[in-house]
């Protein structure tokens, strides 16, 4: 009798080895070659545009000839995608956070115009311009984050709003009324300063570009290397899981608009180097470029996936499309077309490599 508790014991130990011998067996099932390409671009979201990237790359090389590879060309496209890139950072902070924000073109617009009225009009020194232009940035970011988190609205209806509200500003403010190059150049050139440009043998690449590319640097450190950048993905996942971890939601989405206010602040300032004057409707369409170049970056619009330098990669991809099809001489509307069907087929590749979680 003393044998049978043994035996038994000794059959549960054998039937348990083998059941987690299933258990390993399982999890390790060979995922198959696509599933195994799923799971690679699901781990490394960067990976899509970056393909993309070189590939558009190769095509227009070969399809507009050696022009598109002039050292003068390519830093063209860095400087035409500057100020669109500097608003998809911004738009990226929000997205991440599964938000999106309609707003971010009318705050850059609506700063350039008051740091113009100040130093051109009213005789502000540029500096003290430029600062306030920062301060009303994070403030106008900040009422995008009360709406979200106090009123409770859907950040598309919040922004689409303030867009309206930020938009009419600017036209209020400037009496629909551009200042003038010359204007800026006599009074306040340093808020040109961004377009100014260094040589590198036959490439010029502006101040914007140099601060497109270091806004890009800084925000990825922010959001990879710090506990407030991992707690931005985590609301973006689940807000509600976030909450049960002890994270202050609400704040830090406060503090997610108010530093793409900061950053549409900065775009304002580079866009007046860019453009050499400052109009009351320029970058009409910057809300939707932005939300463009996030897409086609990889970085789910359902929040909490994707990488900062996947929007820098989809902004160059539009300006490699748009001057790729330019020089092999397509016309405008066909380009619309091209980067229409860009947006869609990110979208779902974003959707397919998703499964993988599912």
């Amino acid at each position: 009798m003393s044998d049978t508790p043994t035996r038994s014991n000794e059959d549960f130990e054998a039937r348990l080895k083998d059941s987690d011998t299933a258990v390993a067996d399982f999890d390790h099932a060979p995922r198959g070659m696509v599933g195994a390409i799923q799971h690679v671009l699901h781990a490394n979201p960067t990976f899509v545009p970056v393909i993309v990237l070189l590939a558009s790359i190769a095509v227009f090389g070969v399809v507009a000839g050696e022009r598109f590879f002039t050292p003068f060309n390519l830093s063209l496209i860095m400087q035409q995608v500057s100020i669109i890139g500097i608003l998809a950072a911004a738009q990226t902070l929000i997205i991440l956070t599964a938000g999106i924000d309609l707003s971010v073109a009318a705050i850059m617009v609506l700063m350039s115009v008051i740091s113009g009225k100040l130093a051109v009009e009213f005789g502000v020194p540029a500096p003290i311009a430029i600062v306030i232009s920062f301060i009303g940035g994070i403030a106008a970011g900040y009422l995008n984050g009360w709406l979200v988190t106090r009123v409770k609205l859907p950040p598309f209806i919040a922004t689409l709003g303030t867009w309206n509200v930020f938009f009419a500003l600017n036209l209020y403010l400037s009496g629909a009324q551009s200042i003038r190059g010359s204007d800026i150049d006599e009074v306040a050139p340093l808020l040109k300063f961004f377009g100014q440009s260094i040589a590198i043998g036959s490439a010029r690449l502006t101040y914007g570009t140099l601060l497109m590319i270091a806004v890009f640097v800084v925000l990825w450190y922010v959001l990879n290397k710090t506990a407030w950048g991992r707690h931005v993905y985590m609301i973006g996942d689940d807000k509600e899981a976030a909450e049960l971890a002890g994270i202050q939601t609400d704040r830090t989405l406060r503090q997610v608009y108010m530093l793409a206010g900061f950053i549409c602040a900065l775009a304002a300032w580079a866009s007046i180097g860019r453009v050499g004057s400052i109009s009351p409707q320029s970058f009409y369409e910057g809300n939707l470029e932005s939300i463009t170049a996030v897409v086609i970056g990889g970085i789910s619009l359902f929040g909490g996936r994707g990488s900062i330098m996947g929007a820098l990669f989809g902004a160059l991809i539009v300006g490699v499309f748009q001057s790729g099809l330019r020089l092999a001489g397509v016309d405008v509307l066909w380009q619309v077309f091209a980067i229409g069907w860009l947006i869609i087929i990110a979208v779902a590749i974003d959707q397919w490599i998703r499964k993988v979680s599912a």
